[in-house]
């Protein structure tokens, strides 16, 4: 008995120090081609070299990630099934849906691995070229002002609503289907404002069609080098981005955890990744410690949190 249980106590950490035998499941909760699946699909092929097997990534998109999420959450926690996950998944659909069908604390985020900041932008019919003069044309509108997004307590409009609180004025919400409509309202003038993913925008803002007030991140961006960021604006404490990453089962064993965040953290420093995702306009983050990443997710949910609770936004 005494040599049975040595045994079988010598032998899991031999094991598990293999690890991993087989290929590797990376879930990516969206439709093939956009961004988000073009990050998981380099991430993972980053990721198989370091770990020396196949990452597989297996698209699963519905119910705005809901659909993807709920199948990792039940996914044995045994480090061969990850997820893509995202503010939208592991922050802002937990605080917006009254039914999920997960709990943030059914997760681990292993990876922060790419910032999509977002860009204020306006129409040339708009007596504005800054963020100041913008509040300054709203405030002097007395609340005429629209504004236009891609749905209600999505993260465009929720940081459109960040933005109204931070600079005092009011405006109406106007929700689009799609990024192209709203911006074509934008354009025609029915709508005077919107916060946008910069890859949408940019051609737009290159063909002098719209103005880009400001960027919603930390830093400016490389291919809007000459527009301020809203907190250089007057408004430092301000920051909006949503964000790609990894999150496992929360009870994936630690050794599987630090394999694959130390091989997906690596493929970050990679100067090819970096260089096509900073092509779109996505900020490639720099590795954090696992401390990092817990504090990033907790600030991000307390800011988003404040902008649902400020405005009662709840979903079905």
């Amino acid at each position: 008995m005494l040599a049975a249980a040595l045994g079988v106590a010598v032998a899991a950490p031999a094991t598990f120090a293999a690890w991993p035998e087989r290929p590797i499941k990376l879930v990516v909760p969206y439709t093939p081609g956009g961004s988000t699946d073009q990050f998981g699909r380099a991430l993972a092929e980053g990721m198989t070299r370091g770990l020396k097997q196949p990452v597989v990534v297996e698209n699963r998109p519905g119910a705005n990630t809901m659909v993807g999420t709920q199948s990792v959450a039940r996914a044995q926690p045994d480090g061969y099934t990850v997820l893509m996950g995202t503010s939208a998944s592991m922050v802002l659909n937990p605080l917006l849906y009254k039914k999920t069908g997960y709990d943030p604390k059914d997760f681990k985020v292993i990876l922060i691995g790419i910032e999509v900041p977002l860009v204020v932008v306006t129409n040339n019919q708009v007596q504005a070229s800054n963020l100041k003069d913008f509040a300054a044309y709203a405030k002097a509108a007395g609340g005429k002002l629209n504004y236009s997004s891609v749905g209600l307590g999505n993260p465009l409009q929720l940081a459109t609503e960040m933005l109204k609180s931070e600079l005092g004025i009011d405006m109406t919400h106007v929700p689009y289907n799609g990024s192209a409509p709203a911006l074509s309202a934008l354009l025609a003038n029915d709508v005077q404002l919107m916060v946008d993913v910069v890859s949408t925008s940019l051609p737009h803002i290159k063909a002098g069609k719209l103005k880009a007030l400001a960027v919603t991140g930390r830093s400016r961006l490389e291919v809007l080098p000459n527009v301020p960021t809203v907190a250089e604006s007057g408004h430092p404490n301000f920051h909006a981005a949503t964000w790609f990453g990894l999150a496992v089962p929360a009870q994936t064993p630690p050794e599987a955890v630090a394999k694959l965040q130390a091989a997906a953290s690596h493929v970050l420093t990679e100067a090819a990744f970096r260089n096509t995702f900073s092509a779109l306009g996505l900020l490639v983050q720099a590795p954090r410690t696992q401390a990092e990443i817990d504090r990033y997710v907790a600030a991000d949910r307390e800011s988003w949190g404040k902008v649902i609770r400020d405005n009662r936004i709840s979903l079905d």
